[in-house]
């Protein structure tokens, strides 16, 4: 082999082994690469999850936020008008007392309220008294129970107190502790409380 042949099969064998290696360099700088682009893009992938799961329960916050305020806004409007309906339902109970007051079955309903506390007390001393709405009711009333009956000093919407001294009682068939008591117990979510 001749020195030019020599030379050329050493060029062509470092070429070849030059383009080997370069290939072999590429080769794995090529899969290095991959590996980085696949750990880069997994990588990203968590950073979105975590990104999604944030901005997924900021919004749930939020949503959940404004059901409450919501819910809020709901229940005051709801007392409201609750007590809206309960004052406008109890102007209406007492215009029908006042009816009741004015009819002739009223002075029936203070006769035998007074006949049942006579019987109550017994021989026992007892006063009765009709409130001051009443006063010219009184002269009938004593006519038909045939027994005294006197005004209170203080006004209970009609009905009748009574006291048996003896016993320490009070007998209280007012309207206005009756109306008091419903007008506490009464309950919107089926009539009176029974606690």
């Amino acid at each position: 082999m001749t020195i030019e042949e020599k030379l050329q099969h050493f060029y062509d064998t470092s070429v070849a082994e030059a383009q080997t290696e370069a290939e072999n360099t590429l080769e794995a700088h090529k899969k290095s690469l991959e590996e980085m682009l696949e750990k880069h893009k997994e990588s990203r992938k968590m950073d979105a999850e975590a990104q999604i799961k944030a901005e997924t329960e900021n919004a749930t916050r939020e949503v959940n936020k404004a059901l409450s305020a919501e819910q809020l806004t709901l229940r005051r409007d709801w007392t409201a008008k609750q007590n809206e309906l309960r004052n406008e339902l109890f102007v209406e109970v007492k215009n029908h007392l006042e009816d009741f007051m004015e009819s002739p079955e009223y002075q029936d309903y203070l006769c035998t309220r007074i006949q049942k506390a006579r019987e109550f007390a017994g021989n026992d001393e007892i006063f009765i008294y009709l409130s001051p709405e009443d006063t010219a009711l009184q002269r009938s009333i004593v006519a038909k129970t045939g027994f005294t009956v006197e005004i209170s000093g203080e006004p209970f919407m009609g009905g009748i107190k009574a006291t048996i001294p003896a016993k320490n009682i009070l007998i209280d068939n007012s309207f206005m502790s009756a109306y008091e008591k419903l007008k506490k117990e009464f309950k919107f979510d089926g009539g009176l409380s029974h606690e």
